[in-house]
């Protein structure tokens, strides 16, 4: 594992001064903060999927550390994470690794997101994503890969065909407030998901993954951590791509059932095709069936 500040920062220490909008009913405001790169291994060729499940902790234990680290520094009041993987979701550095944006601003998705957790807590008086989990869990037919402590789904409000949520079971601001075991289970979910993706069609699954956790300036009621990934591709070669009802009129179009891409996944094996014969066996044999 390696942590180091990016060359060529979105934000920084140096942002430029604000200068004066053309109108009036413009606004703007300095973005200023920290760039960081995490390399996940020396090796080139391999992916977050192919990582042995104690690597894929250490990388959790790492993101940990930087969220405590970045969010405590004077003036940052959100570490945003996330992994950009593939050519074609733009990425130019094949080499394994995600980005870290601390920053003077929150990020607007979990801005609303936040806000809305806190609503539905004052309202209910209790998470909203305790009443996803528990909807998920009830129905099941969306579940992915389980463990005691953390779980991963296609959730029913699914905007890509294969957009999937790894969440622990109970309700933490961030991954840096996982315990010990409940960071093991998260990794074990993770790993295994992530598998699962590249196995579906033997190929390493592009996407872009969000680690989405609570903003470092205050306490956020209710705000339940995940990760959420967003594989790009409807089948192999054919992107899902944005038009006009989700540029133009801003909502999704989903043309596939949460509950039949869930079970495409289960089907797979959850070892990985690229090692040996095995992987390719359970695959063929349609795996274990149960996500675990």
């Amino acid at each position: 594992m390696y942590v180091f500040d990016n060359d060529h920062p979105c934000v920084g220490p140096g942002a430029p001064a604000v200068s004066t909008p053309p109108s009036v009913i413009y606004r703007t405001s300095m973005a200023s903060g920290r760039a960081r790169v995490v390399c996940y291994t020396p090796h080139h060729d391999l992916t977050l999927a192919q990582l042995p499940e104690s690597e894929v902790l250490g990388l959790l234990q790492a993101l940990q550390a930087q969220y405590r680290e970045l969010g405590a520094q004077a003036g940052v009041r959100h570490v945003l994470v996330f992994e950009n993987k593939g050519e074609v979701v733009g990425v130019s550095n094949p080499h394994p690794h995600c980005q870290i944006y601390a920053t003077n601003f929150v990020f607007k998705t979990i801005e609303l997101e936040a806000a809305a957790q806190a609503a539905y807590l004052a309202e209910h008086d209790r998470p909203l994503f305790q009443d996803i989990l528990a909807a998920e869990e009830a129905d099941a037919r969306r579940l992915l890969v389980r463990r005691d402590l953390a779980l991963s789904f296609i959730p029913y409000f699914a905007r890509y065909p294969y957009e999937t949520f790894v969440a622990p079971r109970e309700t933490r601001a961030s991954l840096a407030h996982l315990s010990a075991s409940e960071l093991g289970d998260f990794a074990i979910v993770l790993r295994e998901t992530l598998i699962r993706l590249d196995n579906l069609w033997q190929m390493s699954f592009p996407y872009v993954m969000v680690l989405h956790q609570a903003p470092t300036d205050q306490a956020y009621s209710g705000f339940h951590f995940h990760i959420e990934i967003h594989p790009p591709l409807r089948k192999p070669g054919l992107l899902k791509y944005l038009a006009g009802p989700e540029i133009g009129g801003g909502n999704f179009l989903n043309d596939t059932a949460p509950e039949e891409k869930a079970a495409e996944l289960r089907a797979v094996s959850n070892v990985h095709y690229t090692q040996g014969g095995e992987g390719r066996r359970r695959a063929a044999e349609g795996g274990d069936g149960e996500g675990s």
